[in-house]
Order: C-alpha cells, then structure tokens, then sequence
C-alpha cells in the first residue's frame, strides 16, 4: 500500500475521535456554565440567608441551598465522565496511530476505548438532563414561594 493511502487511511480512522471529541469538549464548556450560574445563585442565596427572616422563610432558603447542592454535585459528576471520555478519546486517537504507524496490533484496544468514552459522554448527559430537571423544579418552587409571600403580604395590608 502507498505510503499516502496508508496515512489517509489513519488520518480518516482518526476523525471519529476527533468528532466525539468536539461534542465532548461542547458539553464541558455547557457543564461549566452552569455551574458558574449554580454558584452565582448559591452565592445570593447565601446572602439572602444571612439576613433576618422569619422561620418559614429561612426553612425555605434552606431548601434552596440544599437543591443547588445537588445540582452542583450532578454538574462535577457530569464533569468528571467528560474529562474521562475526553481522555478515552484521545487514546483511541493514539491506539488507532500506534496500531498503524508501528505495526503493532493493538487488537480491540482502540474499540474499547472508544466505547468506553461514548459510555461516559452517555453517563454525563443523564447527569446533565437530571440537573436540568432540577433546576426546572428548584425555579418553580422559588416561584410558587415568591407567589405566597406576595400573597400574604397583601392579607397583611
């Protein structure tokens, strides 16, 4: 085989990785974000704790600060099998490189590392959609408390 269509053929073994690699570091950037905005409301939160309150209001920062922690905790879950599915991308870039340019058959190496990385992108996207899921519900309930204190204010009047 001509050297030019030996390393064309590597080259194109190589893109796979690279598109999954991409769609990786998308998602990274996408878990990043929100976990800034996580903290940026823990942080208000945290404030707002600090001020005096009645009980039922504290109770419900509280709750507040508990569902954020969760989604804090679902984000760096998320993170951490991005940074592995990363790390198993490049190695099937450089198992698919070595079993070509060195002769040396790696077998199923490249195949496993592969899948091992879809399986943790698969595993940080269920992570992101429960977070997801969780910041959708923690909005409502600090909506529906707002909707309360607002109303009974107005009782008060």
């Amino acid at each position: 085989m001509p050297a030019d269509a030996s390393h064309y053929s590597i080259l194109t073994a190589m893109l796979a990785p690279a598109f999954f690699l991409t769609a990786t570091a998308s998602l990274i950037l996408s878990a990043n974000n929100r976990l800034a905005r996580v903290v940026d409301r823990l942080r208000t939160l945290i404030r707002e704790i600090e001020q005096p309150h009645d009980a039922e209001y504290l109770a419900a920062l509280e709750q507040s600060i508990s569902v954020q922690r969760k989604r804090s905790m679902r984000i760096m879950q998320a993170g951490r099998l991005l940074y592995g599915a990363i790390s198993c991308f490049v190695a099937t870039s450089l198992f698919v490189a070595v079993d070509a340019f060195l002769q040396y058959r790696l077998d199923v190496l490249p195949t496993v590392s592969a899948v091992l990385g879809v399986l943790c992108l698969f595993g940080a996207s269920l992570l992101l959609s429960r977070e997801s899921a969780l910041a959708v519900a923690a909005v409502n309930e600090e909506m529906d408390q707002a909707h309360a204190r607002a109303r009974r204010k107005r009782g008060q009047l």
